[in-house]
């Protein structure tokens, strides 16, 4: 039976995002949570954005969420292509993508590999270099020469790059098409690539120069907006009522059998592949916690998602705390008490 979150557990995350909120990590910021079972709780502090007026953020309110467009986007559109026979875990990324000319380092690393980030790609990812390139993009990834010896954890975006470029090829379809695709069949009608219309809704991100206009509703990471802001590792906005429904779906599926391939793909997804640090490892994609007990990922603009399967719960944070900078060091109280809460038995 699914575990409900307690009374006590919602206050406490409500009081640490409302202090948060007061330090100045975040104008506001929603958290959802709820289990397989339930309707979705929502719990709303601060202000969207000073753009946005003075009203609060809700549960419809989108957020750029970053890089969990890994997890949202990228691993549930290779899951299917696994099921589909149209990649394979073990194979060279290279094998999925349009033919190369030359000598690919790079693109002898696994989808598996890339997955989990023990590919040994370079870690630095700075797609501006390539603005003049006649090459395709993934042909500039591939030819790139490894920075470590595949094996060992190290967080890289370019691996997601080029999973997305991948997904394109092998189904003939961009790669927003796509997941507009996946996300229709979860009923996740608020869930899309950008770029999306300002409005108070949406909520602003990041002031790069004093003086220059704020980054609103286009993606935050640079690499994604150098890409149209549709790439792999990168690029899509949600909202805190579209996060509740694809955590629900996904821990039911999990639960009860596959929904859309995603339940054995869950299951695959939580075997650890690499430590991290010592309580953490690597699944294919997810980060893993409690014992493997607990699988979370989070976005660099401020959000998080979590999930436990076996109490049958989920968290998920929306904030723009890049409004005012780096985001991690600042909303990282709020993070470890979700991961505390929901690690709960």
């Amino acid at each position: 039976m699914p575990v409900p979150f307690t009374s006590e557990d919602t206050a406490r995350l409500r009081d640490t995002c409302d202090q948060v909120v007061a330090d100045g990590a975040t104008p506001g910021g929603v958290i959802a949570y709820g289990t397989t079972d339930s309707t979705p709780g929502f719990l709303s502090v601060g202000t969207v954005a000073a753009e946005c007026g003075d009203g609060a953020p809700n549960q419809d309110t989108a957020y750029d969420i970053a890089s969990l467009t890994k997890v949202v986007a990228t691993w549930p559109l290779i899951g299917q292509a696994l099921d589909a026979g149209l990649v394979d875990l073990d194979a060279p990324i290279r094998d999925f993508l349009p033919p190369i000319s030359s000598e690919s380092p790079s693109g002898e690393a696994t989808v598996r590999q890339l997955l989990a980030h023990t590919s040994g790609l370079q870690a630095s990812t700075r797609l501006d270099h390539y603005r003049s390139a006649e090459l395709p993009l993934h042909e500039l990834l591939c030819r790139e020469p490894l920075e470590d010896a595949p094996g060992q954890h190290r967080y890289i975006n370019r691996g997601y790059i080029l999973l997305g470029l991948a997904l394109a090829h092998v189904n003939s379809r961009p790669l927003d098409q796509l997941s507009a695709a996946l996300w229709q069949t979860l009923t996740m009608d608020a869930t899309v690539y950008g770029p999306v219309a300002r409005t108070h809704q949406v909520a602003p991100t990041e002031q790069r120069i004093p003086g220059a206009p704020r980054i609103w509703g286009a993606a935050h990471d640079d690499n994604a907006a150098l890409l149209g802001g549709i790439a792999g590792h990168a690029g899509v906005f949600s909202t805190p009522a579209d996060l509740a429904v694809y955590a629900q779906r996904l821990l039911l599926a999990h639960a009860e059998g596959d929904e859309h391939g995603l339940g054995e793909w869950l299951r695959a997804s939580l075997v650890p592949q690499t430590p991290i640090e010592p309580g953490l490892d690597r699944g294919l994609s997810w980060i893993l916690a409690a014992g493997g007990r607990v699988a979370y990922h989070h976005g660099f603009t401020g959000t998080s998602l979590y999930l436990a399967p076996d109490t049958g719960r989920y968290l998920a944070i929306c904030t723009n705390a890049v409004y005012h900078g780096n985001a991690r060091t600042k909303i990282a109280p709020l993070r470890a008490l979700a991961l505390k809460t929901i690690s709960t038995n």
